[in-house]
């Protein structure tokens, strides 16, 4: 196990050395970053670095080589065997100290075809080699760019899809193929997964500048899932759900005794969390020594949903190991910073006769020499790296320069491109090299004169930088890939120090950011305000366009929102009618229960009264009988025997048990009129003078 260990850092080592030969960056850790970011593959590398035109590369080394390319890898191992030849007899015939001259010479001889050998076939070769090439190539060395294949893992819930794809392939054919595969229409699907966030259809796979192998996932939100879906789970999948958690990574840095609580998606890659740890605390991807990773979490590319972390919390511990890379860094410095030194004082030596430096002079001298760099090289954050570089700029130049915006590259991206449309900005990048024999006069005379500040205050969001120190510039470089692409950070890396200082004019589109100009430090004051007022009319048309949609839109929304407001109003009067309808129903039911309970009432004293009736006598019993006949309200007639001795309460109580209570009607006699009702209950029939028979009648009382 431990041999193949060794025998990877081996292959890696190689990846390192040509991918440096073929695309001309000395830098390891900006190498190191770039390759980690194509899963080292090294033609997709390279393919990222130096962008290809109209799918054609030139094959263009020196005349061996291309004799080689020509005739086939016959002729050249040939050509590479005549090389070793005439090294091996300039080494027999020369002196011991021109021997190690000729082995020079001949090494050199054979250095390209070292970068060709890292192809199978000349349709690889990559575009790299033009470093080496004749200024005007032959048709016969332009060959057809091969399609780069890509391989593609997407997952849609339980299930999991895999294709091969040509890199010139569109989103939608891949939205097409997964129509078949998956039976979801393209309408209702979501592509995510997206290292540049969301793309539309018509994006080409070769613009995104994807690694050879990419991770997808498809969300359907107006597709419910089923219940096998939804309760059970893959060993070897993840649901789109677990990649849309939050993951808390409390990150421990050993060296500076410093916790970080940040929070990442779980789409967000291992290789993400190291970059932007990176930034962070400023140790290179290739130098992080970590410690509580999970045994799972084996691959850089894995997703922190599948890599096995904590949920919802992970602790983890970062560290620098030692390399023996950073202690020469410091002494190449210094001797490039040398060499400069002496070739300016040989040239102006008569400058000294008139008491003026010569760094004073040509506005250059290295950062050594100055007493204050423009930003420090190990800068915690760049908030506080760019307030130095404020106020070193005020204080060499003046305080009448473009206000430079505090904060990360992405904080001015999003305080350019993302608010609402009459409020958006274009972004101007200044970037400073103190080497360059033009960033004293660029200065000076461009960035603080008073028509380029007051336009540039008006018009754009200037954020700036320092590109003096190589780690300054890898950390430059290294945003530059993440907000821009590597094609804007290959554009910076091609411009040598005597261009700089540079300025860049941003645009934000839709779906990603565009450069519309980079200004050297060679430009006049005219010119600048030329090419500032060009990039301000191309944006005033882009914004114009932008604020047109968001008014559109936004009469859209207005108009939803007063439909929504007005069905919420009809709603709101449905509720009230409803309720009023509600309360009239509950009172009526509360009325009706009332008079039935009072009816039970009634009825129940009715039946009491008729219970307690003595029974009525019979006409032969001998005794005293009073007859009565008693007319109702409704015309009917009570008729009923007494006793001659019965009190009046007696006929009351036969009234009420009749339906008519005492409390509501009244008993009157039909002539002479009288009201029985008024008399004393305890009164016999005789006394009342009801005998022997008498006609009444009821009537209800008022």
């Amino acid at each position: 196990m431990a041999s193949h260990s060794g025998d990877s850092n081996t292959d890696r080592e190689m990846i390192l050395a040509d991918f440096q030969l073929c695309t001309g960056i000395d830098n390891i850790a900006e190498a190191i970053t770039l390759l980690e970011l194509n899963n080292w593959d090294l033609v997709a590398a390279i393919n990222g670095v130096i962008p290809q035109e109209n799918g054609i590369m030139q094959s263009n080394f020196s005349s061996e080589a291309s004799q080689a390319s020509m005739y086939g890898p016959h002729r050249e191992s040939e050509a590479a065997n005549a090389t070793a030849v005439a090294a091996t007899s300039a080494a027999d015939t020369a002196t011991a100290a021109d021997t190690a001259t000729a082995a020079d010479t001949a090494a050199a001889e054979c250095a390209v075809p070292t970068c060709s050998s890292l192809f199978s076939s000349p349709s690889q070769l990559s575009p790299s080699a033009s470093t080496f090439c004749p200024s005007a190539p032959s048709p016969r060395h332009i060959v057809e760019r091969q399609p780069r294949m890509l391989e593609f893992k997407v997952e849609y819930r339980q299930r999991t899809v895999e294709l091969v794809l040509e890199d010139g392939t569109t989103v939608g054919e891949i939205k097409q193929l997964l129509e078949t595969e998956l039976g979801v229409p393209v309408y209702k699907m979501q592509l995510k997964g997206w290292k540049s966030g969301d793309v539309s259809d018509s994006t080409v796979l070769r613009t995104l500048h994807l690694p050879r192998n990419v991770s997808l996932y498809v969300l359907t939100p107006d597709i419910a899932p089923t219940a096998t879906a939804s309760t059970s789970t893959s060993k070897n999948s993840v649901l789109p759900d677990s990649l849309n958690q939050n993951f808390l990574l409390i990150i421990s840095h050993h060296e500076a005794q410093r916790d970080y609580n940040l929070n990442f998606p779980g789409s967000r890659t291992i290789q993400e969390v190291k970059r932007n740890i990176s930034d962070l605390t400023n140790i290179p991807v290739r130098y992080q020594q970590w410690e509580g990773w999970p045994a799972s979490a084996s691959d850089d590319c894995m997703t922190l949903a599948v890599s096995g972390i904590n949920y919802p919390c992970h602790h983890l511990t970062v560290c620098q190991r030692s390399s023996p890379a950073n202690a020469q860094v410091p002494q190449e410095e210094c001797a490039d910073v040398h060499m400069i030194s002496d070739s300016e004082g040989d040239d102006f030596e008569d400058a000294s006769e008139f008491g003026v430096d010569d760094s004073e002079m040509f506005g250059t001298g290295s950062s050594s020499c100055r007493k204050t760099p423009m930003m420090p090289e190990n800068s915690e954050n760049e908030a506080d790296a760019l307030l130095h570089f404020t106020a070193e700029f005020s204080s060499r130049y003046g305080d009448n320069h473009p206000m430079f915006f505090i904060g990360s590259l992405e904080a001015a991206s999003q305080e350019a491109f993302h608010g609402k449309a009459r409020e958006r900005k274009l972004l101007a990048i200044y970037l400073h090299n103190d080497d360059s024999v033009l960033s004293n006069v660029f200065c000076s005379h461009m960035m603080c004169a008073d028509s380029i500040v007051s336009f540039l205050s008006q018009n754009f969001i200037t954020w700036a930088w320092d590109v003096t120190k190589e780690a300054n510039k890898a950390r430059l470089l290294t945003m530059c890939t993440r907000h821009f692409g590597s094609v804007v950070t290959q554009t910076i890396r091609t411009y040598q120090t005597d261009q700089f200082p540079l300025l860049l004019i941003v645009m934000g589109k839709r779906t990603s950011n565009e450069v519309l100009n980079v200004i050297q430090g060679n430009t006049a004051v005219d010119e600048l305000m030329m090419r500032l007022m060009g990039a301000l009319e191309i944006f005033t048309a882009q914004q114009q366009e932008d604020i047109k949609d968001e008014d559109e839109r936004e009469a859209r929304e207005m108009v939803k929102r007063e439909q929504d407001e007005a069905y919420r109003l009809s709603l709101e009067a449905d509720r009230k009618k409803r309720e009023a309808q509600e309360r009239e129903e509950a009172e009526q039911v509360r009325l009706e229960q009332m008079r039935k309970e009072k009816e039970d009432e009634k009825e129940a004293i009715r039946l009491s009264l008729a219970q307690t009736l003595p029974p009525e006598p019979e006409e032969e019993s001998g005794e005293q009988i009073s007859k009565l006949r008693i007319r109702t309200p409704s015309g009917e007639f009570l008729e009923r025997r007494f006793l001659g001795g019965s009190k009046l309460q007696m006929i009351f109580d036969f009234v009420a048990s009749k339906g008519y209570p005492f409390d509501e009607f009244k008993l009157l006699t039909t002539f002479p009129r009288r009201n029985i009702t008024q008399l004393d209950p305890g009164s016999t029939l005789l006394e009342a003078k009801l005998f022997p028979q008498e006609t009444l009648f009821l009537e209800a009382k008022e």
